[in-house]
């Protein structure tokens, strides 16, 4: 509370122009929490996270502002609602997610922030593809690259896996499998840009790649035993994972597709064991697209033959009491 009304006055202080200490001090606030959304639990950021946008809407909106300052400004801003979009997403309200994704782009395009047009893309195709709307997400991707030609940074893979997934929902196996040709190629060619240098949610590593290539192959259902090495991949990257690479959403995701694999081959004891570390995971923790993901465990469950089992039947019965209580019943 102390630092955020420190923001405040500084903001204030010095007068309807903003100055030098008060861009540098919204930048530091910026990137303290991009490193610390795919780290910490919701609840303890969304209240500093509130305190930022409103803080630069204002600035925007009533402050004189040169024109480099406003590009900063707009960009810091449109960063800020990118989480915001984000965290409203992760409280299961896509209608939410999606207006302050629009809000995003419109702060992307005045900043003339070609990769944060891109990045904003990306993050409508994900809102899009956890609301069940994969032909939606795939044309965000689409969209994205077509923003993202000349786009080096992470972004570029964090795209190709969109569409890879989204077109494994959709059923289309040679669109996933050439998005995620599109994704190793974009790797190959990466050069980490200003968006990266904020770290955390606004850049996309390895691991993550892997969790979404994983992810699309399970979900194509064409190759179980592949989906399960590609999961058992994803799953040992995030375990060894630095803390820069580590985000416990997407470590939650790759756990749950190696369930989902082992379900495929029959394998309902190992899929327990590979679902065990979210089920454990507190309340605080317990996002939208994690219980979306051990729900998608309980359905493979109820159409695998041996449903009968008593471990398939006591691990439906643990997920149903886990996805009883998201993370949105702590924030109102």
């Amino acid at each position: 509370m102390a630092a955020r009304r420190a923001l405040r006055f500084t903001a204030m202080a010095e007068g309807s122009s903003i100055g030098p200490e008060t861009l540098g001090q919204i930048h530091d606030e910026v990137r303290r929490l991009t490193v610390a959304y795919p780290r910490l639990a919701l609840p303890t950021l969304l209240g500093d996270l509130v305190e930022v946008q409103d803080l630069t809407f204002r600035l925007l909106e009533h402050g004189r502002v040169k024109p480099l300052q406003a590009r900063e400004l707009y960009l810091l801003a449109g960063i800020t609602s990118g989480m915001l979009a984000e965290a409203s997403h992760d409280l299961g309200n896509p209608s939410a997610a999606m207006m302050q994704a629009r809000t995003a782009f419109v702060c992307a395009d005045n900043a003339d922030h070609h990769a944060m047009r891109a990045w904003v893309r990306s993050l409508q195709s994900l809102i899009s593809y956890w609301a069940g709307r994969p032909g939606v997400a795939a044309e965000y991707a689409s969209l994205g690259q077509s923003t993202a030609v000349d786009v080096r940074g992470t972004t570029s893979v964090w795209l190709a896996c969109l569409s890879a997934r989204a077109h494994s929902l959709l059923g289309d196996g040679e669109g996933a499998r050439s998005a995620i040709q599109q994704a190793e190629d974009a790797r190959a060619a990466v050069e980490p840009d200003d968006l990266d240098a904020f770290g955390g949610i606004m850049t996309f590593p390895v691991p993550r790649q892997l969790y979404y290539v994983a992810e699309a192959t399970v979900q194509l259902g064409e190759d179980p035993a592949l989906g399960e090495s590609q999961s058992e991949a994803a799953v040992t990257a995030y375990r060894n994972a630095s803390e820069d690479e580590w985000a416990f959403g997407d470590e939650a995701g790759a756990q749950t597709d190696l369930a989902l694999a082992r379900i495929a081959r029959g394998e309902v004891e190992g899929a327990a064991e590979a679902v065990r570390p979210v089920l454990d995971l507190p309340i605080e923790q317990r996002n939208f697209g994690i219980v979306s993901s051990a729900q998608r465990v309980h359905a493979a469950l109820s159409a695998d033959g041996r449903r009968d089992a008593i471990v398939g039947v006591d691990l439906q019965q643990e997920i149903e009491a886990f996805t009883a209580t998201p993370t949105s019943v702590l924030v109102r």
